[in-house]
């Protein structure tokens, strides 16, 4: 899967165009219309791998491209929130019952409110690429949030397996896209390049995890439910 996801965008036929085109928009993403073209890719590369279309989409259709990106990044703000409120109540609550003077116990109170918060993001990390791709399969905002859908999933090894992968793809493409960073401006928009090729990768496994788990939905069976044992 690892060799399939690096070669995914590669092997498509507008593959240079597509990644510039990406890594572009990711560039600009704090003017927001791009990120949202970013995520929309997202959510079509989702859509198109969890029912084993391997043949990479490419930026069109625009207005579509741009609403559906930004369901999407409201579904991932939603799930980053979280526990960005979780660490601001904590580290908050144990400022004050300090009186702003921590001392040993204060220590203790941060350390412990920072070991929380870091599992709420970790949670949310693992949790926002299958809303996304319960989104992208059904294409309503409430999808992103349907409890019952996303606990089935998340329990299951196939999911946390490819999850893992699809993390370490990001975080490797993180480290490369940094050391290009260091270069002015030819390396920034390189780096920038790496950064959405790697993120297409990782839900490139995401989107296959997802459909390995839903082969009746997606090939129109009796409604039976998957036989993937959960993890846990």
């Amino acid at each position: 899967m690892l060799s399939e996801s690096l070669t995914y965008l590669k092997d498509s036929d507008d593959a240079l165009k597509t990644s510039i085109i990406g890594g572009l928009c990711l560039l600009f993403g704090f003017l927001l219309i791009p990120l949202f073209l970013v995520w929309g890719y997202v959510v079509r590369v989702l859509d198109r791998t969890s029912r084993d279309d391997d043949e990479a989409p490419r930026f069109e259709d625009w207005g579509d491209l741009t609403i559906e990106g930004a369901k999407a990044f409201a579904i991932l703000l939603a799930y980053s929130l979280v526990p960005a409120v979780v660490g601001a109540v904590l580290f908050g609550g144990v400022w004050l019952a300090t009186g702003g003077t921590p001392g040993t116990i204060g220590a203790i109170g941060f350390l412990l409110a920072g070991v929380v918060t870091l599992a709420a993001f970790l949670a949310a990390a693992y949790v926002s690429p299958a809303a996304i791709a319960n989104f992208a399969s059904e294409r309503r905002l409430g999808a992103g949030f349907d409890v019952d859908e996303l606990r089935s999933v998340l329990a299951t090894g196939t999911y946390a397996t490819g999850w893992l992968l699809a993390f370490g793809i990001v975080v490797v493409g993180s480290f490369v896209s940094g050391l290009l960073n260091a270069v002015p401006l030819v390396g920034t928009v390189l780096g920038a390049i790496v950064a959405f090729y790697a993120l297409v990768a990782a839900y490139y496994v995401i989107g296959h995890a997802w459909g390995d788990l839903h082969p009746v939905s997606l090939e129109g069976g009796d409604g039976e439910p998957s036989s993937e044992r959960p993890a846990v």
